[in-house]
């Protein structure tokens, strides 16, 4: 059985305080969805601050990004090992919003990805289609070829230690959200490419996560599905009660 992962990814907001604040009432109210795994992604100017507020809570820390070079002149940039050094386990990589507004490739994810796993960071990997994809039918192959190119290079014992994330473009900040079935389609699709490319035993323990407008009123049926094991949630999750009532929503599909 794969634990549930509730990831928050805070994005660009939030100030010192208000970072604190948050990472303070989830770290007092985790014990809410014991069957589920917390995650919290402040921004990294924020993550010392909030893994002192978190303190021994089982609340997980993670980075929204990283650069693929370990140190040197790369003015701006963050290195995996920066990221450890603050305590975070966990990196966000090929986010939409990296690869469509600041115009990542599958190539430079992929090189981030290798570079996280060199670290012993955990990479949430993410593949989605922008809206123009999904209506010309090209969903799956849009998301096979992020898949090929964002893993290249990656073994099957590492790629135990990567989990995934679908977020379809068109359903991200845009209050649209795909459907269970449609979410479970790709899901389904991603878990049958890591049978393809590894084997049964690294298909069954990846976790592939849904991003895209999850909130508490539709957290329990896209969680509920087969192949969804979990949520990478944006707005959602800059608000304790509503980060926490998708975690509860998600470690009732585990008891299940």
């Amino acid at each position: 059985m794969r634990t549930p992962l509730i990831a928050g990814n805070w994005k660009m907001n939030t100030d010192s305080s208000s970072a604190v604040a948050l990472a303070s009432e989830i770290a007092q109210r985790a014990g809410e969805a014991t069957d589920a795994e917390l995650l919290v992604c402040p921004p990294s100017v924020y993550l010392a601050l909030v893994k002192d507020a978190l303190g021994e809570a089982a609340v997980g820390l993670g980075a929204q990004n990283m650069s693929c070079q370990p140190q040197g002149a790369y003015t701006g940039e963050i290195s995996a090992g920066m990221v450890t050094d603050l305590g975070a386990k966990y990196v966000i990589l090929g986010h939409s919003e990296r690869r469509h507004i600041f115009g990542e490739s599958d190539e430079n994810v992929n090189k981030k990805t290798l570079a996280a796993l060199a670290a012993g960071l955990t990479p949430i990997v993410c593949v989605g289609e922008l809206l123009e994809e999904r209506e010309a039918g090209k969903t799956a192959e849009v998301i096979r070829g992020q898949f090929d190119g964002s893993l290249a290079g990656v073994t099957a014992e590492q790629m135990k230690s990567v989990v995934l994330a679908y977020e379809p473009v068109w359903a991200i900040g845009t209050g649209k959200v795909a459907s269970p079935e449609q979410a479970e389609e790709v899901h389904a699709d991603l878990r049958k490419q890591l049978a393809e490319r590894y084997n049964g035993e690294v298909a069954e323990s990846v976790r592939i996560l849904y991003g895209g407008s999850v909130k508490p009123d539709n957290a329990s049926e896209l969680l509920g599905q087969t192949n969804v094991d979990g949520a990478l949630i944006g707005g959602a999750s800059l608000k304790a009660d509503d980060f926490l009532a998708i975690a509860v929503a998600g470690a009732a599909v585990a008891q299940a």
